[in-house]
């Protein structure tokens, strides 16, 4: 059979060309001074507050990213943060 002219999409390999397969996976990093003000402006908020000044899919939400957002800052400071979050989350819930 003749060739029809057209590339074979499926060759192994060739795929890998297109996306450079030797450069590294960009890697981001949030910006500490950014992630601190936001965790104390969320912190502030629920330590103001008697019963949970958020809606429940904003409480999910804080409960997922506040956590993730401490690992943009140093190692202690986060743990802290965690700490204090999580002692506030569970005052709120007990009211």
């Amino acid at each position: 059979m003749a060739s029809s002219g057209q590339t074979d999409l499926f060759q192994a390999g060739k795929q890998s060309e297109l996306f450079g397969e030797d450069s590294p996976t960009p890697e981001y990093r949030g910006d500490p001074d950014s992630a601190r003000a936001e965790l104390y402006r969320i912190l502030a908020e629920a330590r103001a507050a008697e019963r949970f000044p958020w809606e429940p899919r904003t409480v999910l939400l804080y409960r997922t990213i506040f956590p993730q957002m401490t690992n943009w800052l140093p190692d202690d400071e986060g743990a802290q943060l965690r700490f204090e979050f999580e002692i506030e989350i569970r005052r709120l819930e007990a009211a």
